[in-house]
């Protein structure tokens, strides 16, 4: 079988990096990678290439604070609805602990951001009780009253497998 390999046009001047930014973020992408493997650090796009990292970064924090609040917001719906329970809610429960875990996984120093993650969490949680439920605001625990340990534990609440 014939492999064709893409060569990429390699810029040497950072301010045409630059340019292809602005300008086509895909052939930055490509072009700043092949840079890097071939060792020619002078032509870098370093201002880009910072701010891209610490992007990817914030993302992966992002991740973990849409996930926590997706299951603490069904951890509330859980507690608040007992006659509405059923197997979707469970479904979205496991599912988002089983994210959580390996987004860990993968991403163990996130573990110190757990807390703040879970007090920002907490806020879209009660967004979407709000919007998916008769309760509003005031009627819902205004800090997370459920702590990490709880949150993760997969045999929390302890009627989860009942239902």
């Amino acid at each position: 079988m014939l492999e064709s390999k893409l060569e990429l046009p390699v810029n040497t001047s950072p301010d045409l990096a630059t340019d292809l930014y602005e300008v086509d973020f895909y052939a930055w992408t490509q072009e700043q990678s092949a840079l890097l493997r071939l060792g020619q650090w002078q032509s870098l796009d370093i201002e880009n290439l910072v701010e891209e990292i610490e992007s990817l970064g914030k993302q992966q924090k992002q991740e973990l604070r849409n996930r926590l609040g997706v299951l603490i917001g069904h951890l509330l719906k859980w507690e608040f609805q007992p006659e509405l329970r059923g197997k979707s809610w469970r479904s979205t429960i496991i599912e988002q602990r089983d994210r959580i875990t390996l987004h860990l996984k993968d991403n163990p120093s996130l573990k110190s951001y757990l807390n703040e993650a879970v007090i920002e969490a907490h806020r879209l949680a009660l967004s979407l009780v709000v919007r998916e439920t008769p309760f509003d605001y005031p009627d819902l625990p205004s800090d997370c009253p459920y702590a990490i340990a709880q949150i993760l534990d997969p045999q929390f609440p302890e009627d989860l497998r009942s239902c």
